[in-house]
């Protein structure tokens, strides 16, 4: 039958077979996924995550270096300080829990009475070098020096008399504001013995006296809220050994050491 309108019909369409997903799979080449080889990449991957572990993560978070590497790079001095601020947070979220809010005040009353007997024994030191006129009694009598005599039967006035005493090798003085905190060691051999003596001139800081090196750490004293401190360190073995203070008050501090006696060097910021 003709078509009456003259249109030519298209040519019928045909399914054409379709090669391209037989060709794409052509070109994938599969994996063997043998025993040995699963074996293998764990091993491997188990290796680098030891490594990984032992090289820089145990150094940067914990400060326990057993190849000597965290050492070259710094990063078991970091583990160290995470170390100790840990430490000190957790002795001061446990001494605030046990110490009620009133037991601040005898602390302060305390701190008052201990810079008055610094000012005491001061004054007995200018007697006792030479007193300005100030004082020298009227009728020629000197001040009197029993005071002086007692100057080690008490920590405050023993600490006055080794402040006056020369032969200090270094002095050094930090500002440390509200929550910061600085360390400052002593290279020392195992056996040597350094003095110091230390104070916050006039407020408090939180310290902790550790020495590490050698393979060894050690902490020789720990302490919250104290003004002033002195004696002698006796290193327990050849490395650093030294103090680290944090002000927790809510003004700045100013701490100052003295030190003297047998180490290598002070290391400070």
């Amino acid at each position: 039958m003709n078509n009456r309108f003259g249109i030519s019909k298209p040519p019928p369409l045909r399914a054409e077979p379709r090669h391209a997903a037989a060709v794409a799979s052509s070109q994938i080449q599969s994996v063997p996924a043998t025993p040995g080889g699963l074996i293998r990449s764990t091993l491997i991957a188990a290796g680098a995550a030891g490594a990984i572990l032992v090289l820089f993560w145990l150094p940067a978070e914990y400060g326990i270096d057993p190849t000597g590497v965290g050492a070259l790079t710094g990063l078991t001095e970091m583990g160290e300080i995470k170390q100790q601020l840990a430490a000190e947070a957790a002795a001061d979220a446990k001494a605030a829990a046990v110490m009620p809010p009133a037991a601040a005040a005898p602390a302060s009353a305390e701190i008052i009475q201990r810079l008055d007997r610094i000012d005491a024994q001061l004054a007995a030191l200018a007697a006792v070098i030479g007193a300005p006129p100030a004082f020298v009694d009227l009728g020629g009598a000197a001040p009197e020096a029993p005071a002086a005599a007692s100057l080690g039967a008490d920590p405050v006035e023993a600490a006055v008399a080794e402040a006056a005493a020369p032969g200090w090798r270094d002095e050094v003085s930090y500002r440390l504001n509200p929550g910061e905190g600085v360390e400052v060691k002593l290279v020392m051999d195992e056996g040597q013995v350094a003095r110091f003596a230390w104070s916050a001139n006039g407020s408090v800081v939180n310290f902790d006296l550790h020495g590490d090196g050698s393979g060894q750490r050690i902490s020789y004293e720990q302490g919250r809220a104290v003004p002033e401190a002195s004696g002698e360190l006796t290193a327990a073995f050849t490395g650093n050994h030294g103090w680290f203070w944090r002000n927790r008050t809510e003004a700045p501090v100013t701490v100052t050491l003295r030190a003297g006696g047998d180490y290598a060097e002070l290391k400070a910021p």
